[in-house]
């Protein structure tokens, strides 16, 4: 089902954009983890709309575990939490007009119109809350074992300038009624060499998998990415050598990444969001019930530029990934473990 994802942890989602809540079932936690929840609230807060730059939604996003946690700590059976929606606007998305970009109209076509429409229902980023809610346990897991995630903004709108210069960026498109988006850049350390799989369960193919399911998300590129392809073969290899007995890398075009396995060298990608398709200006569309083509101007709150708040949830499918690797290489109980 498209709303699993994992081999050896596996969150599910559940819910929609405006109905009574969002969550997330995670199956495969050892028993013994962590759950700190000022550390959960914490990445939660990374996420939540707080300003002029985002949605005037405002969601308290207070994620409550009801199975699988005890005490603080996980008990080796699914852990639940759900995030109650206390924003939500219905009346905001009673036309019929597929909204253009948006999953509208591909949505109507799968489940025949039996499905929660608002806001994008279950296609809405909404639900990328319950994903960091879930996997922030799973982060704050790794960092205790070294290992390090942190995501930032490369760039915004094609700006790669100062915090203020993007401001003003998303500011403008906002005044426009537009969107702009733009490319996050993750930086794991800590990773020793030897994680991940051959082929199809390799580093890159199991994190492309997991970001290209956050909305919005049109590229993911590893190391040098896509200018590799305009290098050649003695720019781009990743020389040998060796530092205080520890093998390493002369430079990191390869992000880390060789044969799909870690080489304990940075782990390095960057993901590429669209601007938010949700845009007031008029745009050509059809209306779904009558067939006939029309002109939307989108109603409702969204975010003029989704990429700032998606930092966590970059971090949080990463933590994801890497954790169920780990276990596939070390086993159930390596992450509970005391280093």
């Amino acid at each position: 089902m498209g709303s699993i994802i994992g081999n050896n942890i596996k969150p599910t989602l559940f819910g929609e954009s405006h109905g009574s809540a969002v969550g997330a079932v995670i199956d495969g936690l050892p028993p013994g983890l962590k759950v700190d929840l000022d550390y959960i609230h914490a990445e939660m807060d990374r996420r939540r709309a707080k300003d002029s730059l985002s949605t005037a939604r405002r969601e308290a996003d207070e994620p409550r575990f009801i199975s699988g946690v005890k005490d603080g700590f996980t008990e080796g059976t699914p852990v639940a939490v759900i995030i109650e929606n206390t924003d939500a606007r219905r009346s905001d998305y009673e036309s019929s007009a597929a909204r253009p970009s948006h999953a509208d109209y591909t949505a109507q076509v799968k489940y025949k119109g039996f499905h929660d429409a608002s806001g994008g229902g279950h296609f809405s980023g909404r639900l990328t809350a319950p994903i960091v809610a879930a996997c922030a346990i799973l982060k704050q897991a790794l960092e205790e074992k070294g290992i390090s995630i942190q995501t930032c903004i490369k760039s915004l709108g094609g700006i790669t300038g100062t915090d203020e210069e993007l401001q003003e960026a998303v500011k403008k498109a906002a005044a426009e009624g537009d969107s702009i988006g733009g490319v996050l850049e993750t930086v794991v350390t800590g990773l020793e060499a030897g994680i991940g799989e051959p082929y199809f369960d390799s580093i890159e193919s199991r994190l492309s998998h997991a970001l290209f399911s956050v909305p919005a998300v049109k590229g993911v590129e590893f190391g040098a990415g896509f200018a590799i392809a305009d290098m050649k073969g003695s720019q781009s290899n990743d020389q040998f050598a060796v530092r205080d007995g520890k093998v390493v890398t002369l430079s990191n075009n390869s992000g880390g990444i060789n044969g799909g396995i870690s080489n304990g060298m940075p782990i390095v990608f960057r993901t590429a969001f669209r601007p938010t398709p949700s845009i007031a200006r008029p745009q050509k569309t059809i209306d779904l019930s009558t067939m006939e083509e029309t002109v939307i101007t989108v109603q409702g709150r969204h975010d003029p530029a989704v990429v700032l708040r998606a930092q966590p949830v970059v971090d949080s499918l990463t933590a994801l990934v890497l954790a169920d690797l780990l276990a596939q290489r070390f086993g159930y109980m390596w992450l509970a473990e005391k280093q």
